[in-house]
């Protein structure tokens, strides 16, 4: 899962600005002028052309950003280790150090990774038309309690699933639903794993049926640029690499890159410094020997800015484009790197 997060250093648009556009302004307002306002919006959608694939639209207009709720203890058998947010909801700040992990905390989180790589590949092959993402969802939540883990999203700040699953438009944070799968689509499937006080995060994305060239065309250059910028990862490279080498490879195919959303460290927490910026950026700060963090770069047909609906999760392109999305946990090590999600 993605952090939603500006630069410190580059006044990215932020897409709060339009969370606040579209679920405070109408909500203040009546039910009539926000169908007005999301009418406008589809309009503008159905005037740029990206492909043959059927854009996602909200399920409701109203705000409806689940509550923190607890899991029950048939959902998580009480003797799975859950993290500390699994109760309120509400995850530990974000502590300023980097983490370097030790060997024994390597092995753990090496451990919550392949859980994570496992359960992806599951999600993957269910994939097809007609399948709802939520049948997804309920799979692979059943296979991360078999392994004794804990899916990390499940109440991570009241996300109400296990995993996130993005389609077409969706940019990240989908929440599945009774959706199902279309022949053309394209998902994101994201699945983090808690396991022995760790976490392990991955994604990938899918297609359904027949895709066409422009969205094949875009799920091959994301699963590119993600290998390219592994590629650049080891002890004392600048973490701002990474998104150099993004960045300059998706321009040169006429691709956006999500600046709002980032990779960022895993390990005992779900998200830790430090964070990984995969548009092109003069961060401060270089890769040591013992970190972990997530590469996930989100590649995008138009523009790369985003809507973030009522239900407070999903973010979806401004402009209707697709995007896709690939990651894997890396651990920088003293010879280079190690994918521990593959």
């Amino acid at each position: 899962m993605s952090v939603l997060q500006r630069s410190s250093k580059q006044c990215a648009r932020s897409i709060w600005m339009f969370q606040r556009e579209l679920t405070v302004t109408p909500i203040i307002s009546s039910p009539r002028r926000l169908n007005q306002y999301f009418q406008r919006w589809l309009e503008e959608q159905e005037r740029n052309q990206f492909g043959n694939f059927s854009r996602i639209v909200p399920q409701t207009l109203l705000a409806s950003k689940p509550k923190p709720m607890s899991p029950s203890i048939t959902s998580v058998p009480t003797h799975i280790l859950r993290p500390p947010y699994a109760e309120t909801g509400k995850p530990p700040s974000m502590d300023l150090k980097i983490p370097i992990l030790k060997p024994e905390e390597i092995e753990k989180i090496r451990a919550a990774s392949k859980i994570a790589r496992d359960a992806l590949a599951i999600g993957g092959s269910m994939v097809r038309a007609g399948l709802s993402t939520e049948s997804i969802d309920t799979e692979l939540h059943r296979f991360i309690i078999s392994q004794q883990a804990y899916p990390s999203c499940l109440n991570y700040m009241g996300f109400p699933k296990s995993i996130c699953t993005s389609v077409n438009n969706v940019i990240a944070h989908g929440i599945p639903d009774s959706r199902q799968l279309e022949d053309g689509d394209i998902i994101n499937i994201d699945v983090t794993v808690y396991k022995d006080g760790f976490h392990g995060d991955t994604s990938a994305t899918f297609v359904v049926g027949r895709v066409d060239k422009p969205g094949m065309d875009l799920v091959n250059a994301t699963q590119e640029s993600l290998e390219l910028a592994i590629q650049t990862c080891g002890p004392g490279v600048p973490l701002r690499l990474i998104g150099e080498t993004i960045g300059s490879f998706a321009a040169s195919l006429g691709y956006s890159v999500s600046e709002e959303l980032t990779g960022h460290g895993v390990g005992r927490n779900f998200h830790q410094n430090p964070l990984v910026y995969h548009h092109i950026n003069d961060e401060p700060g270089e890769m040591q020997a013992g970190m972990a963090f997530t590469i996930e770069p989100i590649l995008c047909q138009g523009e790369a800015g985003g809507l973030q609906w009522p239900d407070g999760w999903t973010v979806a392109t401004l402009d209707g484009g697709r995007s896709a999305q690939f990651e894997h946990t890396i651990l920088i090590t003293a010879e280079g790197a190690e994918i521990l999600t593959t």
